[in-house]
């Protein structure tokens, strides 16, 4: 015999029906037409029952056929009367079958509602399953079930067995009403969801047992209580979907509260809070080495090589040591952290460098406790002189100038200033620590449009040569298409574009070669780019200007200078200061204004971001013996900016803050997180390592509001997708000018060349890619550097890859559209089969009324996308979006085809490896042939309606047409419609399960698929 088990464990959040703002509530399982019922819980919206209810099985091959039904209900009068709580549905589909190595999870279910003006709310939790010979053991609790524990009841601290009797609490008539019903389950169907590590592959399908019970093998590190919001079957009679599974809660942000000036409202008057008001408060103890003088001679042969060293507690730091200078002049500032000071005291000590052991000089003492304090927008802090002392506490020869003072990370020495963290780093390659801003090069599109040439002499006169013409930009190289006849006077008309960056240094160099000479040179132009004109906006080209080719050589430049003949080119060259360079995807682009300044618009607001922190970093440099010496990146318009480096830590605190300005709130603002290899010196061929990059679109933030959250840093890596720790960021969005905020929302996003004359597609990212390694190039030529790897990865440089994964992904959010467009045709068809019958009387009675007063069609629409705006503005986004791990696919990616996404290219994968790719993608490349292949089949169906490919088809359609158009003339316009929307909407009974006319006439028309080879 087998068992039906419905362990009813507890309910939250659940709506308060006695009038007092709580329930009584109890739960009724109805299975089979079997009841059962639990205790009630007195005065209790968050109840905890821990009951087990027994249900007889009589034929287990049906009981995927039959529905179990959990119904929630308020006590009132001892079970008398009772007040509806909400419902659940379960198919006897999804119900596992009990072995003694499997462990059913406790699965937690949204309560639904019983009509549509029901207010319910609240969850139940259910365990449900099946077991054989009507003896039954408990299944294994999860270890981490304790999750959903209540102060009140221990959850699984006792449960109760006993089997209460069946209540004949509905009456017949209910029992009928609840069988019509039961066309319109709800049910649920368990589906594996991974819950540990990277989030683990979908649940195999349900194997089927020998008893007809299907059982989902569901194996998972750390079972949890889930809440059910994913994929919900209904039974047979229909179909129901609900949200997507949701991220792994690792993968998601954390919205913090730190003590940040902004949001304490500027207490206590710091004048930091004015400007600097999205970091917490850094203080340090910052010491000005200037200069010194009249400093004593140490060395027998009468010199001095001077340092100064600036100690406290077990933190030292050096200045450079001057050779033979006996009134040295340093200007360095060290910066000591407050929160490890390890002294009371400072020391400033100035020693004569030597060979065996530095001499002491002199040193000078400074008590912190007497320490000023300094804040901006204060002045400087005037540096004074000290008279040196000996070991001894005597005054002796030589002074020093120094200043010493209490800051914060607002004073304008922070930047540059010699840190306490890093005082194993030499002075030499200290700057790659610092903090720094750089700003990309102003790029331009350059336009050279090749007409045509005369007068070519190729060096073999007996032969027509078949000239093509090469131009050069530096690093980029662009070649003509070849002319329609071989001729020495070519005629091109080929417009070639190139990206040039201010100061513009480079040559333009135009060479005409013959391909039939093994490329040899014609003649050659070069032109410096600062002598080609600017265009802005859609004035009129440049004329084209005739320009003499030369040899090569110099010895043929100057026999053609001293001759009056010379071959010619007409070129016409301008350089576009109204289009936009693309140097980033369009998709997340931060910056869509004009290469012209007489060209941008006004700023509409400002964004400031504060870069707090970072936590649970990966050790990068684990072999090494050292963690991570982590620094950020952010990147909006044409500004960069990179925080110092905080050396060999895992929880790095950077509290640092910028403001750009925004002209467009379209835009997104990237900000990386990176390990700095190079603090002991370039390595030979290392690249500062990935830890993470976090995207924000600026008009996902509401003005003026701060956001503050830890932002999960997510890589993907050949091995899988990989979380290397979470970067705490504080955002602000100040809007600025609001009217011309809103009215950009009119505007094209691009500038206005982008339109009149848009570039074409085929240069579109080839330009992209030049104008990425044109600033990769411009900033690592900064000191300190910002490294090619680093923009290349800030940038995305291999977006436009192929990636099976993004492929899956793109794919995704189509079906995700057209989810919606389906979900409008299944209601459509649940109206017209009378699913609902009391929906499909609304339907109707809403039709009569459009169709009797078709005036008001339009503004019912708008105000329904009114009233679903209004209602869904409670539901709106309350964090900024992040990167989606489950829309990206990179949760689920096959290791084949993240090995397939990082290779490089051209491919240096074995051949069995490529060859098994190249058949997958044929695979995959033949389904989509065949999906285009059918939409291209009904489109020629259609076609052919009035074509006269199938004469008696045309003959039938033509016919048609012309008594529908005289029936509709004769007919007033109401009729027809209430015709055609009762035949629509009419009752299945007089429905047939055979194709309609229409479908099988259309489906019959001739397409051109029988015309393929």
């Amino acid at each position: 015999m087998t068992k039906l088990v419905v362990e009813v464990h507890d309910a939250c959040d659940l709506m308060p029906k006695d009038g007092h703002g709580s329930a009584s509530p109890f739960v009724e399982v109805e299975f089979d037409e079997q009841r059962q019922r639990t205790q009630t819980k007195p005065k209790e919206l968050n109840p905890v029952w821990n009951e087990k209810l027994v249900f007889n099985v009589n034929n287990p091959r049906d009981l995927p056929n039959k529905t179990i039904e959990v119904v929630v209900y308020n006590d009132r009068q001892g079970g008398h009367l009772k007040n509806f709580l909400g419902r659940v549905r379960i198919s006897g589909i999804s119900v596992p079958l009990l072995s003694d190595s499997e462990a059913i999870e406790l699965q937690r279910y949204p309560l639904d509602k019983r009509g549509p003006f029901s207010h319910i709310k609240g969850d139940i939790a259910l365990k449900i399953y099946a077991v054989h010979d009507g003896s039954y053991y408990p299944p294994p609790t999860p270890t981490n079930a304790g999750n959903f524990e209540t102060e009140a009841t221990p959850v699984f601290k006792e449960i109760n067995t006993n089997k209460l009797q069946e209540e004949d609490v509905i009456d017949d008539h209910e029992k009928k009403k609840k069988k019509k019903r039961d066309k319109e389950v709800r049910t649920f169907h368990s589906i594996g969801t991974a819950t540990g590590g990277y989030a683990a592959a979908a649940a195999p399908p349900p194997a089927s047992s020998g008893s007809g019970v299907e059982t989902h093998v569901m194996k998972e590190k750390a079972p949890t209580v889930e809440t059910r919001t994913d994929f919900a079957r209904a039974g047979p009679p229909t179909v129901m979907q609900m949200q997507l599974p949701k991220q792994n809660p690792e993968f998601l942000l954390v919205e913090t509260s730190p003590p940040l000036a902004a949001r304490m409202r500027y207490r206590g008057g710091d004048k930091m809070a004015c400007t600097y008001d999205l970091v917490e408060q850094m203080h340090y103890l910052y010491v000005s080495v200037v200069k010194a003088r009249d400093l004593p001679v140490m060395d027998v042969s009468g010199s001095l090589d001077p340092y100064v060293e600036v100690k406290l507690g077990n933190y030292k730091g050096r200045t450079k040591y001057l050779e033979k200078n006996q009134n040295p002049v340093w200007k360095q500032i060290f910066a000591f952290s407050k929160e490890r000071l390890q002294s009371n005291l400072l020391e400033v000590t100035v020693k004569d460098k030597d060979f065996a052991k530095d001499d002491f000089v002199g040193r000078v003492f400074f008590d912190l406790s007497e320490v000023p304090l300094r804040v901006p927008p204060d002045s400087p802090l005037a540096p004074q002189w000290y008279r040196l002392e000996d070991k001894k506490g005597f005054k002796t020869k030589g002074e020093i100038m120094l200043a010493v003072w209490m800051g914060t990370q607002a004073d304008e020495s922070f930047p540059e200033a010699w840190h306490s963290d890093a005082h194993d780093i030499s002075q030499v390659n200290l700057a790659n620590t610092r903090s720094k801003v750089y700003f990309s090069p102003k790029l331009y599109y350059l336009r050279v449009q090749v007409i045509e040439a005369q007068d070519l002499v190729p060096s073999d006169k007996s032969r027509m040569p078949e000239a093509y013409v090469k131009v050069l930009l530096g690093n980029q190289g662009r070649v003509t298409k070849g002319p329609h006849m071989r001729t020495i006077n070519p005629i091109w008309n080929d417009e070639l574009m190139f990206v040039a960056s201010e100061p513009f240094e480079d040559l333009i160099i135009v060479s005409v070669e013959d391909r039939l000479g093994k490329d040899e040179i014609l003649g050659r132009v070069i032109l410096s780019v600062r002598d080609v004109p600017t265009r802005l906006e859609t004035h009129k080209l440049p004329d084209p200007r005739w320009f003499n080719l030369l040899r090569p050589s110099l010895a043929e430049e100057s026999e053609k200078r001293k001759e009056r003949f010379s071959s010619k080119i007409l070129l016409r060259i301008c350089l576009e200061a109204g289009y936009h360079v693309l140097d980033e995807s369009t998709h997340f682009s931060s910056d869509l204004q004009p290469s012209s300044k007489f060209l941008r618009k006004q700023n509409i607001g400002i964004l400031e971001v504060g870069i707090l922190s970072a936590r649970n970093l990966l050790p990068m440099k684990g072999k090494d013996g050292r963690t991570t010496d982590a620094y950020c990146v952010a990147k909006y318009g044409n500004k960069w900016i990179r925080t110092r480096t905080i050396l060999d830590t895992l929880t790095p605190r950077w509290n640092e803050q910028y403001t750009w300005d925004v002209f467009d709130s379209c835009t997104v603002i990237t900000i990386g997180v990176f390990d700095n290899c190079h603090i002991n010196g370039s390595k030979d061929g290392g690249e500062d390592q990935r830890i993470g990059k976090v995207r924000i679109r600026l008009s996902t933030l509401e003005t003026d509001r701060i956001y503050t959250h830890y932002y999960p840093l997510l890589v993907l890596t050949p091995s899988g997708l990989r979380k290397h720790g979470e970067l705490h960021l504080a955002l602000r969005f100040t809007c600025t000018a609001f009217v011309n905020m809103m009215a950009q929302y009119g505007k094209p996003l691009l500038p206005k060349m982008h339109y009149v004359q848009p570039i074409s597609v085929r240069y579109i990212d080839w330009l992209r890619h030049q104008a990425m390694q044109i600033v990769a190039a411009r900033l690592s030529r900064a000191e300190p550097p910002l490294r090619r790897e680093t923009v290349e990865y800030m940038l995305d440089v291999d977006s436009h890859m192929w990636s099976l994964r993004r492929s899956k992904a793109n794919f995704h959010r189509i079906m995700s559209l057209l989810s919606g467009i389906t979900a409008i045709c299944k209601w459509f068809n649940d109206i017209c089969h009378w699913r609902n019958p009391i929906t499909t009387c609304l339907v109707h009675v809403l039709f009569f009324i459009l169709v009797c007063y078709p005036e008001l069609i339009l503004p019912t629409i708008f105000l329904y996308l009114f009233v679903i705006g209004l209602w869904n503005y409670r539901f709106r986004p309350r964090h900024p979006p992040h990167m989606d791990t489950r829309l990206s696919q990179a949760d689920s990616a096959h290791p084949d085809e993240l090995d397939e996404e990082f290779d490089k290219f051209p491919t240096t994968r074995p051949t069995d490896i490529v060859r098994m790719r190249y058949d997958r993608l044929r695979s995959v490349a033949g389904r989509v042939q065949t999906v285009v292949g059918d939409l291209a089949s009904q489109g020629e169906r259609a076609q052919a309606l009035l074509s006269w490919r199938d004469p008696r088809a045309t003959a039938i359609f033509i016919l048609l047409s012309l008594i529908w158009a005289v029936f509709i003339y004769v007919t007033p316009f109401q009729v027809v419609a209430v015709v055609v929307g009762l035949y629509l909407l009419r009752h299945p009974r007089f429905r047939s399960k055979m194709p309609s006319v229409p479908v099988n006439f259309f489906k019959r028309l001739p397409s051109k698929s029988d015309m393929l080879l």
